[in-house]
């Protein structure tokens, strides 16, 4: 079981709805283990880095304008499988579709406010991560309940 670290930004919609602690906490909740966070406003140019690879499809001003539109909470979540646990905790990115209990199944029903993001595999957790966080931002550290989310031999 491979210990990853995935990007995790709460979106604006989510900020303005006053889910961040929700989302929080369905992540923790989980075991993952939360190793950075800022509470920001997003410029232009960080979206247009971090939505590079939308550029030039029709949504890719609409992606930025919304992203900019308010603050986000960034983070880096750290846990076994990581990626995998948090988009399946997150739901399918079109909240119609994803099943109940996931964050965008309870909490969304439109897929341009859909909550909240999260990296697709890890290629992109590292660039992510990179972008929004310098390594020194990143906090090392154990937790006293991390045999109880995780057997180990």
């Amino acid at each position: 079981m491979a210990v990853e670290r995935s990007f995790v930004m709460v979106k604006p919609d989510g900020v303005q709805r006053g889910l961040v602690g929700e989302i929080i906490s369905r992540l923790e909740r989980r075991g993952l283990k939360l190793v950075a966070a800022r509470f920001m406003a997003v410029s232009r140019e960080l979206a247009e880095k971090h939505y590079e690879v939308h550029r030039g499809k029709p949504f890719f001003e609409g992606l930025i304008r919304f992203i900019t539109s308010g603050p986000v909470m960034a983070m880096v979540w750290e846990g076994p499988n990581a990626i995998e646990v948090i988009r399946s905790t997150m739901g399918t990115t079109n909240p119609v579709q994803a099943g109940p209990g996931t964050i965008r199944g309870d909490l969304a029903v439109d897929i341009g406010r859909n909550l909240v993001h999260g990296s697709d595999g890890p290629d992109t957790a590292e660039k992510e991560i990179a972008l929004w966080f310098r390594p020194e931002d990143i906090v090392e550290y154990g937790r006293a309940a991390d045999p109880w989310v995780v057997e180990r031999p």
